[in-house]
């Protein structure tokens, strides 16, 4: 729980730096950057985690690695979190500013569950129906399962709007039991 709350700090830092600078949409996207290199690269996550490294290594592997295409003051941003011994907390860095700049630019990403993957198409059509729905820019995050058999099940923050097949056959299924037991309790009392 506190490596949350210390990313959450970290966050809302760097959105109060990206007011001042280039903007908290290109922080956003160098920070998925950023988590996006460490997750895909284990030996750099093990490399930037080394307490046995020194601090300037790591610094010069993230200038290295991000060129001079960062904006100077996110990768500064970044050299801080070396310097106070929190680079192994980027990925969660990241998973705090996501959120807080989806609220900031009144957008919401949605996780979304269909049982086939969606085409451009089918994908816009539904980014297009949550928007309606939700009252401002949903950002669906798709996953594929077949087993809801069909039809979505919405995430939106603490709400679950199941609409799958799966859960209506299972809603008919609890329906038909209940008729079956309530009529076999009415043929038992007419026996007697």
């Amino acid at each position: 729980m506190r490596d949350e709350s210390v990313a959450r700090n970290y966050a809302e830092a760097l959105l109060e730096l990206a007011d001042r600078h280039e903007g908290i949409e290109v922080y956003g996207a160098w920070m998925d950057t950023v988590a996006e290199m460490i997750a895909q690269n284990p030996k750099l996550a093990a490399f930037l985690g080394t307490p046995r490294i020194d601090a300037s290594a790591k610094k010069q592997v993230l200038k290295d690695a991000l060129g001079s295409e960062a904006p100077r003051p996110f990768v500064n941003f970044l050299l801080i979190t070396i310097d106070k011994r929190r680079q192994r907390l980027l990925r969660l860095i990241n998973e705090q500013y996501q959120p807080l700049l989806d609220q900031r630019l009144g957008r919401e990403r949605v996780e979304v569950t269909v049982a086939r993957p969606l085409d451009d198409a089918g994908r816009a059509e539904l980014t297009r129906h949550l928007t309606g729905l939700l009252g401002h820019q949903a950002i669906p995050q798709i996953r594929v399962r077949p087993e809801i058999l069909g039809g979505v099940v919405v995430k939106s923050g603490d709400r679950i709007f199941d609409g799958s097949v799966r859960h209506r056959m299972d809603r008919l299924r609890r329906r038909m039991l209940q008729t079956e037991l309530t009529g076999a309790g009415d043929r038992t009392g007419d026996a007697r």
